[in-house]
């Protein structure tokens, strides 16, 4: 699987890091100067719509992530009465929060989003309790230093400059950044992503002292990222297929909406994906459309692949010839036929395949046709599966693009017809040397 491609490199740094950029140039760059009321305003305002954001769109983890960074900054400058201190209570619970902070984003990016349900916000809610109980005992009046696990020293401190977070936060902000950006590469969410750049907004907070215009203003920016984060949900959920991560139905009709001559559009279809979907069920049949999908959104040639129904795709190429896209088309096709995956113990999900029932009264040669189709497991347990592909192209005939649409449609069936597994174009009928005639599901 390819980690670093340009969309997943735009999603990891869009929006969350692009907003921690910008309150970093304004804040460090002396570009504007901003005051403490309007560094307060800023707080209060991201936090006031973040939470109302997280609790409307029922996102547990992002709601709590704000409540444990608004209870975290309130803890400090409770206890450092509005300034920075290096003794007492205010160090104490500097060292607490900046320990335990990045802890919870660990916790949190783990936690499986259940929505506000009231086990989830009783569990959130006893981890905010124990974890203020144990400032507060750790912060008692007259306290001059902290337990001793929160600030050893493993590095010697000229290695580490002049900083104000403790060595062991600095271990669990590495460990947590680490885990959110693992989370991030396996996942692809933007939850995962605004949690990972909203810890590096709170760790620039701390390093500024935790309390003061510039560490609230960074705190505020942590806020304003979670918030983006679910914005940012709520369009990938609109826009793409949550099984496999392409493109929606929606988006394609409005990419339809947005092209222009020359471009050509490929309808693509797994082969005998029914009667595979029957036979090993419908948790392989999901891997099988995870695995095509991830194919197909390597497509070369300036492609874009969407799923628009079922084990039905669609790859369009502005500004493309017909001519032009045949040869990665035939890329793509040899490349899914080459990939294999593996299905459990090799055998048929009979828990999955319909039931017999007396109005079930398909014709034993029905049968035993569909089950020929079926691919063959290797005594590996591998498994492969192939794609057919119809390609069509406006000209004078094919004027608007429904009319596009169908003749793919046809090149497709064309493509079924010829024995599957092959790319057909919409008009005279063409053979492709790489493709193999071969009955696989």
């Amino acid at each position: 699987m390819d980690l670093w491609n340009k969309a997943t490199l735009k999603s990891l740094v869009s929006p969350g890091g692009v907003l921690l950029l910008l309150a970093g140039v304004v804040l460090q760059g002396g570009f504007l100067s901003i005051s403490s009321s309007a560094s307060d305003f800023y707080y209060y305002a991201v936090f006031g719509a973040g939470i109302l954001l997280a609790w409307r769109f029922h996102s547990s983890r992002v709601l709590f992530a704000l409540v444990f960074l608004l209870v975290a900054h309130r803890s400090i400058e409770f206890f450092s009465i509005d300034r920075v201190v290096s003794t007492g209570p205010g160090r104490i619970a500097f060292e607490a929060v900046s320990f335990l902070l990045p802890l919870n984003f660990i916790l949190l990016s783990f936690i499986r989003e259940r929505g506000l349900v009231i086990a989830t916000i009783a569990s959130r809610l006893a981890i905010l309790f124990f974890e203020s109980v144990f400032v507060a005992l750790i912060c008692r009046a007259g306290e001059v230093t902290g337990p001793g696990f929160l600030h050893f020293s493993l590095l010697s401190r000229h290695l580490l400059g002049r900083t104000t977070i403790p060595q062991p936060a600095w271990l669990a902000f590495f460990l947590a950044i680490g885990i959110l950006l693992v989370r991030f590469l396996l996942y692809r969410k933007p939850v995962e992503s605004g949690l990972l750049w909203s810890l590096g907004a709170v760790m620039l907070s701390l390093q500024a002292g935790g309390v003061g215009k510039v560490a609230t203003a960074y705190l505020a920016t942590a806020g304003l990222i979670l918030a983006a984060a679910i914005i940012e949900n709520s369009y990938v959920l609109a826009y793409h297929d949550e099984l496999t991560g392409l493109p929606s139905r929606r988006a394609y009709n409005e990419m339809l909406l947005r092209l222009k001559e020359p471009y050509a559009l490929a309808v693509a279809d797994i082969d005998h994906f029914k009667s595979f979907n029957d036979t090993y069920g419908h948790d392989t049949g999901d891997q099988v459309l995870r695995m095509v999908a991830g194919r197909l959104a390597q497509v070369n040639g300036g492609g874009k692949a969407f799923r628009v129904g079922g084990e039905e795709f669609s790859i369009l190429f502005a500004g493309k010839a017909m001519k032009d896209v045949m040869e990665h088309l035939e890329s793509l096709r040899g490349l899914i036929e080459g990939s294999t995956f593996r299905v459990r113990d090799g055998t048929p999900d009979r828990r999955h395949s319909p039931p017999r029932t007396a109005d079930r009264r398909a014709p034993t040669r029905r049968k035993a046709t569909r089950s020929r189709n079926l691919p063959t497991v290797r005594s590996d347990g591998l498994l492969s599966v192939t794609i057919s592909i119809g390609v069509a192209e406006p000209n004078a005939k094919l004027r608007d693009v429904e009319q596009v649409i169908f003749a793919a449609d046809k090149a497709l069936y064309k493509a079924k017809n010829a024995g599957r597994n092959r790319v057909e174009t919409a008009g005279a009928p063409r053979t492709r040397s790489g493709a193999k005639r071969r009955n696989i599901a």
